[in-house]
């Protein structure tokens, strides 16, 4: 049995309502800095002696042996071992009837640095965030001050530019507010659609026009004849299009092409688009649909291919990269005819 426990990732620990420890595996003898020979003849209140801030032991803030008859469980709770390295505890009360009294408990320990771990990423999600949204921010804060200090001194056409920059910064701030919320939702399983049957060729022109008006860049469009409706959210169908394309501007500045056809197995419409940047390594290419994943200098706030690959799977659709001829990056994304929607 204990050599058995030892192949538990996790400490374990067992005793009785005596305080004899009936099993222990190296793992929780670890974390409680004992001797894994030494720590089985050992009173259970000598080997738990994990501490919290206040200096209190796990038996004495617990008393597992004095609960009330409905008390099953001692939920996990952060404490402090010898070494003052956070040791995580969750417990199990064991009765030999339901409502009789507690006749031992077991025990599992895990060390911390996991939750530290997580800790540490959620901050970088923070910090990154705070600074996606600082640097429009702080654009929008100066060009309103100069307007207001110096609206008498200032030209119609230098107050138009300055306005003008104010609501790009805006419509940057709103965008990446979109791109959060969106994120949120994809993470929780709270993403809503509202497919029908749409098409793929209206969808994507009205998206490829829209850019070459903004960014006075020329992005080739093919279209394969005789092309199936795709059943997709025509808002998220279009927002992941948008995100390509916005990308591949933003990685090269060569010719971007997008061309719609049938999927491979004929059953729906893949998007292709391609640029004539870098490309992307093989070895990263499962990375950039990652949160906050970014490369080189081009900027971005690292989330559009994480909600890429989310809408995509949301739908029932696929996202793949490859090599694109002109030696960038292809980018491809397959959309069902009907409705492919994971339960």
């Amino acid at each position: 049995m204990r050599s058995l426990a030892d192949y538990y990732p996790d400490g374990v620990l067992g005793a009785t309502r005596d305080g004899v420890v009936t099993i222990i595996n190296s793992q929780a003898a670890a974390l409680l800095g004992i001797d894994a020979q030494e720590a089985a003849t050992l009173p259970l209140s000598e080997l738990l002696r994990l501490l919290d801030q206040d200096g209190r032991t796990w038996l004495d803030v617990n008393r597992p042996f004095d609960s009330i008859s409905i008390v099953r469980a001692v939920p996990e709770q952060s404490w402090l071992n010898a070494s003052g390295e956070e040791v995580l505890t969750t417990a199990r009360l064991v009765r030999d009837e339901p409502l009789g009294p507690v006749v031992g408990i077991a025990v599992g320990l895990r060390s911390g640095r996991g939750r530290a771990r997580l800790d540490r990423e959620r901050s970088d999600l923070v910090a990154t965030v705070a600074h996606e949204l600082r640097s429009p921010l702080t654009g929008v804060k100066g060009f309103v001050q100069a307007l207001l200090n110096r609206w008498d001194k200032l030209t119609d056409d230098q107050r138009k530019l300055m306005l003008n920059t104010v609501n790009a910064d805006a419509d940057r701030l709103a965008r990446l507010i979109a791109e959060l919320l969106d994120v949120a939702r994809i993470d929780t399983g709270r993403l809503q659609l509202y497919p029908r049957e749409s098409s793929a060729e209206v969808l994507v022109r009205r998206v490829v026009e829209s850019i070459e008006a903004g960014t006075s860049r020329e992005i080739l469009l093919e279209v394969e004849d005789d092309l199936p409706e795709v059943f997709a959210d025509p808002d998220k169908f279009t927002q992941v299009v948008t995100n390509l394309v916005e990308n591949a501007i933003r990685h090269g500045q060569g010719q971007v092409s997008v061309r719609l056809a049938r999927t491979p197995d004929r059953t729906g419409v893949r998007t292709t688009v391609d640029d004539e940047g870098d490309g992307i390594p093989v070895e990263l290419r499962r990375r950039v649909f990652t949160k906050f994943w970014t490369t080189g200098d081009s900027g971005g706030s690292g989330l559009g291919m994480y909600i890429v690959g989310g809408l995509a799977r949301a739908h029932g659709g696929w996202v793949t990269i490859d090599d694109a001829p002109g030696g960038g990056a292809r980018v491809m994304v397959d959309w069902p005819s009907d409705d492919q929607r994971p339960e």
